[in-house]
């Protein structure tokens, strides 16, 4: 079984998810939280209202799904009392039309947190790349992304 099919017996579309009012834009888009915990994040974007001209999920809403999930990391495994995560850039890949709603399993390995956390306490900054691929429903990769994220003190 592949890893994308067992994301989606982990959760289901019929599973709720909390969600994310933090920013009203990701909001009105209505990605939840499925799961977090240190160095992981699982978001889903609901097919609707994310629809476009043409019956696909929206280009900006699938960034969006992308884009949102290394704050959420972030915030799962350092002080956001003391630090904050910014994107710097990110480049989508699309696959093809999300027809469904979309998953994300956004993850940071532990050496990664331990290797951001360093620089963070040391310099008050740190820099590091996040890959992501979005699935649909039936576990078809729609997007993959690349992102450049950066922890700053405040």
């Amino acid at each position: 079984m592949s890893a994308d099919a067992y994301l989606l017996d982990e959760f289901p579309p019929s599973r709720p998810g909390r969600v994310m009012g933090d920013f009203p834009f990701v909001e009105r888009a209505g990605l939840e939280l499925l799961h977090v915990e240190r160095g992981r994040a699982v978001l889903r974007l609901p097919f609707e209202p994310n629809i476009n001209h043409v019956g696909m999920v929206y280009a900006g809403a699938l960034f969006t799904v992308a884009e949102v999930p290394g704050g959420a990391l972030f915030a799962s495994a350092f002080d956001m009392t003391r630090f904050y995560p910014i994107v710097g850039d990110m480049k989508v890949r699309f696959a093809k039309p999300a027809r469904t709603s979309v998953l994300v399993d956004a993850r940071m390995a532990d050496d990664e947190i331990e290797r951001v956390t360093a620089a963070l306490e040391s310099t008050g900054k740190a820099k590091w790349v996040l890959s992501q691929e979005l699935v649909d429903e039936s576990g078809t990769v729609v997007a993959t992304t690349e992102a450049t994220y950066f922890g700053l003190a405040f």
